[in-house]
């Protein structure tokens, strides 16, 4: 039985969102102690003070680290997997476009030995709220990798992937941008991973609203579904 889950928080420019984030993961109830490590990834807009005074905090036990230049998301996970102790690894993002309250249904299949990773999909009770083209976009590169991997996932791209521990541990990532997703799907899938998915909720957010992702790095997704299956 998994004592410890390990939430790795990669995290740039999100002063607006960092302490509610925290304070919702601190909420959820998932009957295992909770790890948290936290990932700057050179943010300018507060966020490092933020975080500065929650490291200098007496009730602080997060594990807290920084980047002193903006190296993208795959290299800011890559620094927290580092750090992970728990059984467990679940992946969040600071920005609440994702609910911590979809723990334990994320958690269930890897606790009853149903799955060694489970992927939360925006896609599996209907349309995600937010933009069409994003929507379209991530169907299109889930279809494809599937396709070259021979997986049946319906969100490849989400954020919420949790994986055994002794499973990630033992895959070599190198994908600095939003390649980790396509990167990590392709090595789990080589490895003959038993991926699930489950319904979360989810509240997307538009680009005036900070949204990081492009159509270029949509593009450089297909070249990464394509470099992870057959070149890496």
């Amino acid at each position: 039985m998994a004592q410890k889950l390990s939430i790795v928080i990669p995290i740039f420019n999100e002063a607006e969102h960092l302490e509610e984030i925290l304070r919702q993961i601190d909420a959820v109830e998932i009957g295992m102690e909770k790890e948290l490590i936290l990932v700057d990834d050179c943010s300018t807009d507060g966020t490092r003070e933020i975080l500065e005074n929650l490291q200098n905090s007496s009730e602080n036990t997060a594990k807290i680290f920084y980047h002193e230049i903006n190296r993208g998301k795959g290299a800011t996970l890559r620094t927290g997997f580092q750090h992970i102790t728990g059984e467990i690894t679940l992946i969040q993002d600071a920005d609440l476009e994702y609910d911590p309250q979809d723990y334990p249904k994320l958690l269930e299949p890897i606790l009853t030995n149903n799955a060694d990773v489970v992927y939360g999909s925006r896609f599996m009770a209907g349309r995600q709220e937010g933009l069409l083209r994003s929507y379209l976009a991530n169907r299109f590169l889930t279809s494809l990798s599937n396709l070259v991997n021979g997986t049946k996932l319906t969100d490849m791209e989400t954020c919420y992937k949790v994986i055994k521990t002794d499973i990630l541990k033992d895959i070599s990532l190198c994908s600095d941008r939003f390649g980790f997703e396509p990167e990590i799907t392709a090595k789990l899938a080589k490895r003959k991973c038993k991926i699930v998915d489950v319904p979360i909720s989810y509240r997307g957010r538009d680009y005036h609203e900070g949204k990081t992702v492009s159509w270029k790095d949509g593009v450089a997704a297909i070249f990464h579904i394509l470099r992870f299956r057959f070149f890496s």
